[in-house]
């Protein structure tokens, strides 16, 4: 596994850590060390996603020298509600303050990405997901991060609903997350634009990987339907075998190829009549019937290609998967095969925000009023995950 520990040395952790928990750790040093207890807990619901925390934790103990005692009151994958501590944290004062700011970064954002990863492999059960967020994180520490959350939530779809989940990703580096040795791809849209045709590049493509299934885009010349169909035929082996897949990444200025506004609605009245008949937010309506990459754009590709014989050309649909649109997909049934999503990756930051108080000092209970819910009055009672209620 790629979860290697960074940032173990004193001087490392120092130049990174918040200054008021140094300047704390030196000052225990002087005045003498307690054994603490810290809860840990985030203000949302979570999916549990504690090993790059953990092993992080484990190579600075080892690096000091100490022990430290990690009561997870969850297993990976199990579902948290808002408030509730997700693990108890024991050891030395002097050798745990100064961590925090380091595992909470590690702990809450991959908590909140694992739930969205799972949300949306829990909504659309029969579909592929491919994680293709590495190019909107800030950094390679944040890659690995959302890597290793998506394929948490994913585990966690598979168990609970019998979803497929998570395939694999985008990138080498964190493919083992998904059992993988490498990530998933084959054509950016900058070389559509090199091979000057969607055709020509499927062509290169398959020239240089004869043996690769043929993923090709086809929304780059605004074609979508005629490049889709163009490339089947140039391929009808691949096509009929099911090693073809066309990837519609439409962006939100424009409509699919043959849509617009009326016909939009007329393609979803047709496949899917109560779907615009109930009550339906702004948002909602665009992922349906409007421009870029909606239910009715995809309904519409579907069409083409089982009326010209091509039943088993799968579609990728990428271009704004969040959970919320997914949702929405699996409300009308749309025929998706493959999500490339790197809207797991949480929308509002703020909501990946872990937090830490102490709450025993050398064994005995105290922590900050208002936060009172956070003792362990209740710590010898075998806690049943609840099942995510997004199932």
């Amino acid at each position: 596994m790629t979860d290697k520990a960074t940032l173990t040395s004193d001087a490392e952790i120092a130049r990174v850590t918040d200054r008021y928990f140094v300047k704390t750790r030196d000052t225990v040093r002087r005045f003498g060390d307690k054994r603490v207890t810290y809860a840990i807990f985030m203000r949302r619901p979570v999916c549990f996603a504690p090993r790059l925390m953990q092993t992080w934790l484990d190579a600075v103990a080892a690096e000091r020298n100490t022990k430290f005692e990690v009561e997870t009151r969850y297993k990976e994958g199990d579902w948290v509600g808002a408030g509730e501590p997700l693990l108890y944290l024991s050891g030395s004062f002097e050798a745990l303050v100064d961590l925090e700011t380091i595992y909470l970064q590690k702990l809450g954002p991959a908590c909140v990405a694992a739930y969205n990863a799972y949300t949306m492999a829990a909504t659309m059960p029969k579909v592929s997901f491919i994680a293709m967020d590495a190019r909107h994180c800030a950094g390679q520490e944040m890659a690995e991060m959302m890597a290793y959350a998506a394929s948490v939530g994913s585990e966690s779809a598979k168990r609970e609903v019998g979803a497929i989940g998570f395939i694999g990703n985008a990138n080498d580096a964190t493919a083992p997350y998904f059992g993988n040795q490498r990530g998933f791809g084959t054509m950016p849209h900058a070389f559509i634009g090199y091979a000057s045709s969607t055709l020509r590049a499927a062509e290169m493509y398959h020239e240089a990987y004869p043996d690769e299934p043929l993923t090709v885009l086809i929304d780059y010349f605004a074609r979508e339907i005629t490049d889709a169909l163009a490339v089947a035929r140039r391929f009808p082996d691949l096509a009929s075998s099911g090693k073809m897949n066309v990837r519609i990444d439409t962006h939100g200025g424009r409509f699919v190829e043959g849509l617009d506004v009326s016909r939009s609605y007329d393609v979803l009245d047709r496949h899917n009549p109560r779907a615009v008949r109930q009550y339906r937010s702004e948002t909602e309506l665009r992922w349906l019937v409007g421009t870029g990459v909606s239910a009715a754009a995809i309904f519409s590709l579907r069409d083409a290609l089982d009326d010209a014989g091509f039943e088993r050309v799968k579609i990728i649909a990428s271009s704004g998967f969040s959970p919320e649109k997914c949702k929405v997909m699996a409300s009308v049934e749309a025929p998706i095969d493959v999500i490339g999503t790197g809207s797991y990756l949480p929308e509002l930051w703020s909501e990946t925000f872990a937090t830490a108080d102490i709450i025993e000092y050398d064994g005995k209970p105290r922590v900050k009023v208002g936060r009172e819910f956070l003792m362990r009055d209740g710590r010898n009672i075998k806690l049943k995950p609840a099942k995510n209620p997004v199932a």
